[in-house]
């Protein structure tokens, strides 16, 4: 008996957790299925970038327009289900949080969601767009494009989620800061290695290889950068701080 009790508080976080993967599950597939009633409107924006360069998209299998609207639907209910998503391991994590570490949480559900999507726009209306003109025009006049929508959906894909990761940055900075992983003194210090990496990322994330879209993006990141840096910097002098306040009640209660 006394193990079967012992067993009780696992079987319901295991039980708490099937649940949030079930729910999260729902809400992607509920809110993919939504997004398939608007995949025409969707698509029109997506296609916008070949659109104001009059240029037309095929298919080449009869099912091909089909599997990409449920692609693409489904990549929508998954962005659109992202705070359900956030907001349900968050309900799972925070019964063993503290008060200050709950609004503390919540704040990282909040900023993780807006930033990612913030990546997404910026990879979009900041770079795909111009990225796609350039790449049309290397071809040359001798050559001509036969686009299909898969490949353009899926390269769309491919080529925003990365950014919407990178714009995560400054968020890890601060976990890493509060871990004591990295400090500001380091971070100032490989600022020219920041350069450097900003420029290699973005040459390979970018869909083109000229120097200005290259700058286009590596610009932002190296920004993200500083920002990540001020944040670290803000967030190590809480620390010393709230330690100074620490040592300060404990010699005054010695």
């Amino acid at each position: 008996m006394a193990k079967k009790t012992e067993e009780m508080p696992v079987m319901a976080h295991l039980e708490e957790l099937r649940r949030v993967f079930v729910v999260s599950a729902i809400s992607i597939i509920v809110l993919a299925i939504a997004a398939y009633f608007f995949i025409d409107q969707i698509l029109e924006i997506l296609m916008e970038p070949l659109t104001r360069l009059d240029q037309t998209v095929s298919f080449l299998g009869v099912t091909e327009p089909i599997f990409v609207k449920l692609k693409l639907s489904f990549f929508t209910g998954f962005l659109a289900s992202l705070p359900i998503i956030l907001w349900q391991i968050w309900g799972f994590v925070v019964p063993a949080l503290k008060k200050h570490e709950k609004i503390f949480f919540t704040s990282f559900v909040v900023i993780s969601f807006l930033s990612f999507i913030a990546g997404v726009a910026f990879g979009f209306f900041g770079v795909l767009r111009y990225g796609v003109n350039f790449l049309l025009q290397f071809a040359g006049p001798n050559l001509f494009p036969v686009l299909t929508i898969d490949k353009y959906i899926s390269f769309t894909i491919s080529f925003l989620i990365p950014f919407g990761i990178v714009f995560e940055l400054p968020l890890i900075s601060y976990f890493l800061s509060r871990l004591g992983l990295i400090s500001y003194a380091f971070c100032a210090k490989n600022r020219r290695y920041a350069i450097l990496v900003s420029v290699v990322i973005a040459a390979v994330i970018t869909p083109t290889p000229d120097i200005i879209t290259c700058l286009i993006v590596s610009g932002p990141m190296y920004l993200l950068f500083e920002f990540s840096v001020l944040v670290v910097r803000i967030t190590e002098r809480r620390m010393i701080r709230r330690k100074a306040r620490e040592q300060a009640r404990e010699a005054a209660d010695a």
